[in-house]
């Protein structure tokens, strides 16, 4: 990982499932720490998923993968990159499972799979690190 992007930095955007009926909540909080995702996931009204998402003001040129320091709740989460500044479209995905203690998970970008709500997308092709213009985290 040749530089560093700070994820704490701009506005991070909420997508729950309530864009498809679902009732899930979600809220973001960025600290001086980095930022803390929580909510509610809920599957009334065929809903299941939580996410937030952020808009890079750059690419991550030269670097060969994601870094993450996460401390969770034991749940799986998803990495998502996008390559576009769409709200839908293809994903690419990479998961993660949580602890309750500080961990580092490194991700190489060949490790992440392109997706559109949820199946695979293999036409799509690996993900192209030049081109990502938005990351985010996903709970379903």
């Amino acid at each position: 990982m040749a530089a560093m992007i700070n994820l704490s930095a701009g506005p991070w955007e909420i997508v729950n499932d309530g864009v498809m009926g679902g009732r899930s909540t979600a809220r973001v909080d960025v600290t001086d720490d980095g930022i803390r995702f929580a909510g509610n996931l809920s599957l009334e009204n065929n809903g299941g998923f939580s996410s937030t998402r952020h808009l890079l003001s750059d690419a991550p040129v030269g670097m060969n993968g994601v870094r993450l320091q996460v401390r969770g709740d034991g749940r799986a989460y998803q990495l998502r990159l996008r390559q576009d500044q769409r709200f839908d479209g293809v994903a690419w995905s990479a998961p993660f499972q949580t602890g309750d203690g500080w961990e580092t998970i490194e991700f190489s970008f060949a490790e992440f799979k392109p997706v559109f709500r949820g199946r695979p997308v293999p036409q799509a092709g690996p993900v192209d690190p030049a081109a990502v213009t938005q990351i985010g985290i996903m709970l379903s």
